[in-house]
């Protein structure tokens, strides 16, 4: 583990800087996390710029959520990247940003249905641009508990899905890894932005 975290570290301030760069993440806003062991992640402590992030700004938490540093909380939404974990051994890695799009598509919507782009072949298992990819939306709730079990139920019924939204709130994807999740994001924002311009010019 000694080389482990502090190259998943390297790698998730990278992610936090590249994101920032690009709007996705402001103030302090969003969560990374990635597993370090078969029970303990590593994931952003709370109310840290992810722009900003330094070595500091992480903390080592048990699949439950319960901090493995003294004197460090983890953010409130950390039980939304443990139930991913908890599901799959082979996840590696759950990010969740804050774009513009995002939020404002997941206030009008109760999924985004992607089809016809070529850039769902971003995704693992998809291998062509015209087949559906749905990204649900969920009620923003401060009861995370009963938000994650919500999200576990969905998942089970839909377990080819990629991503999903919180209404008003910011997107949560996953994968075998941080680079293949940041992919993921990237991928999904922008197929995001596709969907927002598409809205704008059916008006």
């Amino acid at each position: 583990m000694s080389e482990t975290l502090p190259h998943l570290r390297s790698e998730l301030i990278a992610a936090g800087q590249f994101f920032h760069a690009r709007g996705w993440v402001p103030a302090t806003s969003s969560n990374f996390s990635a597993r370090l062991g078969s029970d303990e992640i590593l994931i952003t402590s709370s109310g840290q710029h992810k722009g900003r992030l330094d070595d500091s700004g992480f903390l080592r938490a048990d699949l439950n959520g319960i901090s493995l540093d003294a004197g460090k909380r983890p953010s409130a939404e950390t039980g939304l990247h443990t139930i991913m974990y908890q599901r799959d051994p082979a996840m590696g890695c759950v990010l969740h940003t804050h774009s513009v799009n995002a939020t404002v598509l997941s206030m009008r919507l109760d999924a985004v249905t992607l089809q016809g782009y070529e850039l769902q072949k971003a995704f693992p298992g998809i291998t062509t641009h015209e087949g559906q990819v749905v990204i649900p939306v969920f009620a923003n709730s401060q009861d995370i508990a009963a938000l994650a079990v919500e999200v576990g139920q969905y998942l089970d019924a839909h377990p080819a899905t990629v991503g999903y939204l919180i209404r008003g709130h910011g997107m949560y994807t996953w994968g075998a890894s941080v680079a293949d999740t940041l992919r993921h994001v990237e991928a999904l924002e922008f197929l995001f932005e596709c969907v927002y311009r598409q809205l704008l010019l059916d008006r």
